[in-house]
């Protein structure tokens, strides 16, 4: 009597545990997609789109976002990017000054932008305050939906660029920028804020989605500003 046959062995796993298996690896993928995706979109929007003073191609408008007051007064990052803003002006790259900050009883930011531009010899009817622009997302929209630009160079840290012109673009405003990296000699949290690039690249593609503020009423403030020169 020949040797008795052992059961057939059960290679294969069975079919709700594989099931299981791929959908735990479906939702991994989408996971990454989803971190990876808004860094994909940015650097798709915003490559090729950062110059320097010298060489970015001229417009009428320079924009330059808030980075808030230190005892009422522009501290380091904001004076460098006001400065930059300054030497736009002076090369004849821009016209007008659009300063985008927020104001709120005892803070008024893009008044102190402009007091620091006359100081620096900006003269006081190039310049056109947004008092609405809490953060990069309200300095774009409005500025395209409030102020009616369409195009701008931006005025902002260098590492900050790539999300200030894709926010813009994306809603509307082309937009180059033009970034500061001078006072990263200066300053211990450069780094810091370069890191916070990253969750506010994710939170971006969110905000663009889902973000739908009252931006209020047109503003003429940039129309009159060119009318006049």
């Amino acid at each position: 009597m020949g040797p008795s046959k052992s059961p057939a062995r059960q290679d294969k796993e069975p079919r709700p545990k594989r099931w299981r298996r791929r959908i735990c690896r479906f939702g991994v993928i989408l996971a990454v997609l989803a971190l990876v995706s808004p860094f994909v979109m940015v650097w798709i929007v915003s490559t090729g789109r950062s110059d320097t003073v010298e060489a970015v191609a001229a417009h009428d408008i320079a924009i330059v976002f808030g980075a808030g007051l230190y005892d009422g007064k522009p501290g380091p990052y904001l004076s460098t990017r006001l400065l930059t803003a300054v030497k736009l002006f002076e090369a004849g790259k821009v016209k007008v000054i659009l300063v985008s900050g927020g104001q709120r009883p005892g803070y008024d930011e893009p008044g102190a932008m402009k007091r620091w531009l006359i100081n620096y010899g900006v003269p006081a009817d190039r310049i056109v305050k947004d008092n609405g622009g809490d953060d990069t997302y309200l300095t774009c929209a409005r500025a395209k939906q409030v102020f009616g630009v369409d195009s701008a160079i931006l005025v902002t840290q260098g590492y900050h660029i790539p999300r200030a012109v894709a926010t813009c673009r994306m809603l509307g405003l082309d937009a180059v920028g033009v970034g500061d990296y001078t006072v990263k000699a200066v300053s211990e949290n450069w780094g810091r804020y370069s890191r916070r690039e990253v969750p506010a690249m994710v939170h971006l593609a969110w905000e663009i989605v889902t973000r739908l503020p009252d931006l209020g009423d047109h503003a003429d403030g940039v129309e009159r500003a060119l009318g006049g020169i």
